[in-house]
């Protein structure tokens, strides 16, 4: 076969080879301008471009499938978050730090292996109205915005209206960001102590076209050297999700509770509860609002956070939206409205940001 021959049968391949694999590329650009006041010992109010998030974090990634036939697909995800202010990257300089994995997809569900959510995520993602506002849910518990594991194993099957799903991390958080939650230092993967840094989670599901409930279970265990005070590995912080939602025409409500009992805290039992909802307006604004109240058993420690934002979409890909919380500290807590600007001990906070965000 000449030459001119081979080129010419590689070219009639490339249909076929574009048909049997898809790779997306895709991502959200999103930041505004935010006011938070009682910052710090002085009580200052800052003003600032946020990095991180406003509606929802900034990311990019690739998606990707190859139909393997009888209803078999091979798939992966690498997803990188980024800070728009400053362009770094985020959870801890991961390049994908938001997901990074690789898996089987058939009739029976899906199984991956790499960098992924817990199954804590899929519980609340429909029931959090505001989601990962920069003032909401991630603001009293920044695990639901780092609720993710390194060295893990997932399956998650949707069999009608029922999902189920695991994981199972062998060691949850290879990297030393910290101390912070972006990177908590517990590689785990030890021959010495096989309990260290392990990381599992459980889902349970039930979706119809109009409401939907979920329960799930996520338990990390700690290590030597990691943060967050879970420096062994007889000690564990452990989390168990109630989370529903309805859908009455143009109108969504949510609303959820997660239990937390942390070995590594003074008051180690603590209930977040959050109800919420969103009216669309009109087709292209919407309006939308949730209460929060996080609660440590025999203490007084607690806090309540209002939080409302209205968006509007000029078009399928581009919005701009402005958002507004007050958050109420009470007893020792110094819960910072946006996760970052900390208030002194028992401080109230009232924070505010308009912002744009893009979508492609």
């Amino acid at each position: 076969m000449n030459k001119i021959t081979c080129m010419a049968a590689a070219a009639a391949m490339l249909p076929a080879m574009a048909a049997a694999q898809s790779v997306t590329l895709y991502g959200v650009v999103d930041t505004g301008i935010e006011y938070v006041n009682h910052v710090g010992p002085g009580n200052d109010a800052v003003v600032r471009l946020m990095g991180n998030t406003g509606m929802v974090p900034s990311r990019w990634g690739l998606r990707g499938t190859e139909d393997l036939g009888n209803g078999w697909k091979g798939v992966f995800a690498l997803e990188s978050g980024f800070l728009i202010d400053s362009g770094t990257s985020t959870m801890g300089g991961r390049l994908f730090g938001r997901q990074a994995w690789v898996g089987l997809n058939g009739p029976w569900g899906q199984v991956a292996f790499g960098r992924q959510n817990s199954m804590l995520f899929w519980s609340y993602l429909d029931s959090d109205i505001l989601g990962p506002n920069v003032f909401g849910s991630a603001s009293l518990d920044n695990y639901m915005t780092f609720g993710r594991a390194d060295n893990a194993v997932s399956y998650k099957g949707t069999f009608g209206g029922l999902t189920v799903g695991a994981t199972y991390s062998f060691g949850r958080d290879t990297v030393n960001a910290g101390p912070s939650p972006a990177g908590t230092n517990c590689a785990g993967e030890n021959p010495a102590d096989h309990r260290a840094c392990r990381q599992w989670s459980a889902l349970l599901q039930y979706q119809t076209n109009w409401w939907g409930v979920a329960a799930a279970y996520d338990e990390i265990r700690g290590g030597t050297g990691a943060f967050a005070g879970l420096t062994s590995s007889s000690m564990a912080d452990k989390r168990l999700a109630m989370t529903g939602y309805a859908i009455l025409d143009r109108a969504k409500l949510g609303a959820g509770v997660i239990r937390r009992d942390n070995d590594a805290s003074s008051t180690p039992r603590s209930d977040l509860w959050y109800v919420g909802a969103a009216y669309d307006i009109t087709p292209a604004f919407t309006l939308a609002g949730q209460v929060y109240t996080l609660r440590y058993r025999h203490s007084s420690n607690r806090a309540m956070l209002y939080a409302v934002r209205g968006s509007y979409a000029f078009s399928k890909r581009t919005s701009v939206y402005a958002t507004a919380g007050y958050l109420d500290n009470n007893g020792q807590l110094a819960v910072a409205i946006d996760g970052s600007a900390t208030p002194p001990r028992g401080a109230s906070q009232l924070g505010a940001m308009v912002g744009i965000k893009h979508v492609f």
